[in-house]
């Protein structure tokens, strides 16, 4: 194992829910010899404009079952799930139509964009109404597998199902047998109406979170996915829970971790990650052979829970190579200029502060009234909490950094819960941690699990003003949320 050769797939299983030491593992074995090189990704081709229609609106879907009762999700289109495809350097324009009965807007997660199209409600643009709609553009600067929610009430309406995937081709110098989403989402549902059930409750909010009734990959319970037998495929893991985390692993069948939040890293074999809410894994399998399965699990329970099963699908080929994947092309970011960088400490703990607040006007705030806040704050960032004005009246930024400097920021989570940690707009080099064994790698989310110290660098090279929190949603929306500006 990379870093930790007594940490054993035994140990996974055994540990269960209780390993919570351990974060990520991984290692590289390749006999003593260094990992692969990244090669260096060929220039962007000639740009395409990518022209969509997102339209938020409620749509009944049989989450439950063909015969059960449907559920009234919110969704981007017709389908459940709305998945865009493009390749980097192209145009993205994207128009959102708000059908709902409240505003809403579309962040666009893990992408290095301009500030204004950022999709949070009046820190980057007005919220969109209901009844109007909002156009994005951005061009695509780098490949992988992101996604897109939205970025107020977000409990709710991410838990309703308003989210999208967006995959960004061209990061492979090899095209694979097959490539697969494997999305994962849990639903507060009642079992016998399909209705919805509170999204939110001050128990889960101040500890771990509301938890689902329901578990789903792919709007299903556990698909089965028929996939070519022995050769290579790629499955995309995306956690798009708001509150679920998940230790994915893949048993009888050889598996590789080939990229994390979207970006390349030299392929390792996969043992066990540990994705928090709005983190995404890039594996390589070894399909089984014509007939066999192998299971995408979740080893995060008291027994492994089957999230997607492969079956082989024939013909094989005659004679397959060793299973040693082919690296992913570098992703394109700033390098850190770790002997020059400023070093900023964030700690991430828990509060409480008053339900109301005077406005600069003299006024009064109703944190129970506004769409975008909840009436308790258990959680902070150096001792700020969102809530103290509200997205109308943002509090002062948690730092303020300039155009073009590398900093690293040390996390400290001083509570006794996990919390992934998001910054918009940029990708972060992850450099190290005091508890948890995880190889160096690019990321725009990072889990810190409890009295956990790490360490992350970036250049700031993105001007704007840019969210920071937590992504397990009702900790973000109770509190675990601020902004950096970059100027």
């Amino acid at each position: 194992m990379h870093g930790n050769p007594a940490f054993t797939r035994r140990r996974v299983l055994v540990g269960g829910a209780a390993t919570v030491a351990v974060l990520s593992v991984g290692g590289f074995a390749t006999g003593g010899r260094p990992p692969k090189p990244l090669p260096e990704p060929p220039a962007p081709a000639a740009p395409t404009t990518h022209r969509h229609s997102l339209t938020a609106a409620e749509r009944p879907v049989h989450l439950l079952g063909p015969d059960r009762p449907v559920s009234p999700l919110w969704t981007y289109g017709d389908a459940p799930l709305t998945v865009i495809r493009a390749r980097r350097g192209d145009v993205l324009e994207a128009r959102l139509e708000n059908r709902l009965a409240e505003h809403t807007s579309v962040h666009w997660h893990g992408i290095r964009l301009p500030n204004s199209m950022d999709g949070v409600p009046y820190m980057t643009q007005p919220p969109v109404l209901p009844g109007e709609a909002f156009d994005y553009r951005f061009t695509l600067p780098d490949t992988g597998t992101f996604f897109f929610h939205p970025h107020c009430n977000t409990v709710e309406q991410v838990g309703r199902g308003l989210a999208g995937v967006l995959v960004v081709d061209g990061d492979a110098p090899q095209p694979y047998a097959a490539d697969l989403l494997c999305l994962l989402k849990d639903w507060r549902l009642d079992q016998a109406t399909g209705r919805f059930l509170d999204f939110q409750t001050d128990a889960g909010a101040a500890k771990a979170g509301t938890f689902g009734t329901l578990r789903s990959t792919n709007f299903a319970d556990a698909p089965t996915v028929r996939v070519p037998a022995g050769h290579d495929v790629r499955v995309r893991i995306l956690n798009l829970d708001v509150t679920r985390i998940s230790q994915v692993g893949v048993m009888d069948a050889e598996a590789a971790v080939i990229a994390v939040d979207g970006n390349a890293v030299s392929p390792f074999p996969l043992v066990a990650w540990r994705m928090g809410p709005a983190m995404r894994l890039d594996v390589v399998v070894r399909a089984p052979a014509p007939g066999a399965s192998a299971r995408v699990v979740d080893y995060f329970a008291r027994e492994p829970v089957t999230l997607m099963t492969l079956v082989g699908d024939a013909p094989a080929p005659d004679a397959a190579p060793a299973f040693d994947p082919t690296p992913l092309f570098a992703p394109t970011l700033p390098e850190p200029d770790l002997r020059n960088a400023e070093t900023l400490p964030f700690v991430f703990s828990s509060t409480a502060i008053n339900q109301t607040i005077e406005t600069p006007t003299g006024g009064t705030i109703d944190l129970g009234r506004s769409l975008c806040l909840n009436t308790a704050t258990y959680w902070a960032i150096n001792r700020q909490t969102w809530p103290e004005r509200g997205h109308e009246y943002p509090p002062p930024p948690l730092a303020e950094l300039k155009l073009g400097k590398t900093y690293v920021f040390e996390l400290a989570n001083v509570t006794p819960h996990m919390h992934p940690i998001h910054l918009h707009g940029h990708s972060f080099k992850v450099l190290d941690s005091n508890k948890v064994d995880r190889p160096v790698h690019w990321a725009d989310t990072v889990l810190l699990t409890p009295k956990e110290r790490a360490r992350i660098a970036f250049v700031a090279d993105n001007p704007g003003r840019w969210m920071f929190h937590c992504h397990i949603i009702e900790h973000q929306d109770t509190g675990m949320m601020g902004y950096v500006t970059v100027a």
